[in-house]
């Protein structure tokens, strides 16, 4: 007789409770997430390490962390769900269900090139549902790996979590130090990046892909860390809390083009060529889209031509 294809002991249950604790960095996230409770994410743990006969989590420490067992799993749970979640959008259609595109988008992205494009692809022929997921890169690469979404749109993430993963350049933008109009900034002398010690600063949080450079610039002015740092990732948040008090916010461009076109935001006048940064499509080594993603990820390179 032959052997099974996979140990039968081995649920679902046992991948997605390790994919999601890995992804939400914790027992408790992973729990809340997947609507279980804590003992039983727990105990899906405990029952693959027995069933696999290696520990994938070092718990010596205060927080959970893979060992090499638990990273090379890793690699392999996350193709298996990815596969899973394919084979059941392939066969969606013989199940009357209608077609979706997942994407995730970058603050980066947000404002001009993802709306243009979807609004371009939901004119088009291969239109379909569209699902648009925004965050942090560390949370939409997550999503990105297990299949929860088919691409990321946005700023290059670091070569250092890429493996597994494919940027397709598109274009290069500044980062740009803006403020409300009449700031005081506005009427220094000689504009110096130092200048702005004395002001709250808007900061993109720890793992965003624009905060290497931010600190970077503020390294290399001599400043380091600020006194005053907000971080946050939300551009709403950052657009009405520049407006409302004397903060320089940290941001790309292309985010606040119409406010800065319009006058209801101004940029300090520095010189931000050295922040320079690649913008592109990240999608998953070898993965293979169905008509309609292929068509969404058309209408975002269209969308990004002449920026």
């Amino acid at each position: 007789m032959s052997s099974p294809i996979i140990d039968p002991r081995i649920k679902l249950r046992h991948l997605a409770a390790f994919v999601e604790t890995v992804r939400q960095d914790g027992v408790a996230p992973a729990a809340a997430t997947l609507g279980l409770t804590q003992p039983a994410i727990s105990k899906s743990l405990a029952e693959l390490e027995d069933i696999l006969g290696v520990a994938l989590f070092d718990r010596a420490r205060r927080k959970l962390v893979l060992t090499g067992f638990g990273e090379t799993f890793l690699r392999h749970a996350n193709a298996a769900i990815s596969a899973l979640r394919q084979g059941i959008d392939a066969v969606g259609p013989a199940r009357g269900t209608q077609a979706i595109v997942r994407l995730g988008a970058l603050p980066t992205v947000e404002v001009e090139v993802v709306p243009q494009a979807v609004a371009a692809f939901s004119a088009g022929p291969l239109a379909c549902r569209v699902h648009i997921e925004s965050g942090p890169s560390p949370h939409l690469l997550a999503l990105l790996r297990i299949g929860a979404i088919d691409f990321v749109v946005g700023r290059m993430p670091d070569p250092g979590v890429m493996a597994g993963l494919v940027f397709e350049h598109l274009y290069s933008e500044t980062l740009q130090l803006v403020v409300r109009p009449g700031h005081p900034l506005l009427s220094a002398s000689q504009p110096d990046l130092r200048l702005i010690g004395g002001f709250p600063a808007l900061m993109p949080p720890r793992g965003a892909i624009i905060r290497p450079t931010v600190e970077a610039l503020l390294v290399a002015s001599g400043l380091g860390r600020l006194p005053q740092e907000i971080e946050t990732v939300s551009n709403s948040f950052g657009r009405a809390y520049t407006l409302l008090t004397d903060a320089v916010w940290f941001i790309s461009r292309s985010v606040v083009a119409g406010d800065l076109e319009r006058g209801d935001l101004a940029a300090l006048p520095l010189d931000m060529a050295a922040s320079h940064g690649a913008v592109g499509i990240t999608t998953r080594a070898g993965a293979e889209f169905d008509l309609s993603t292929g068509a969404l990820m058309a209408a975002v390179r269209t969308a990004a031509q002449g920026r």
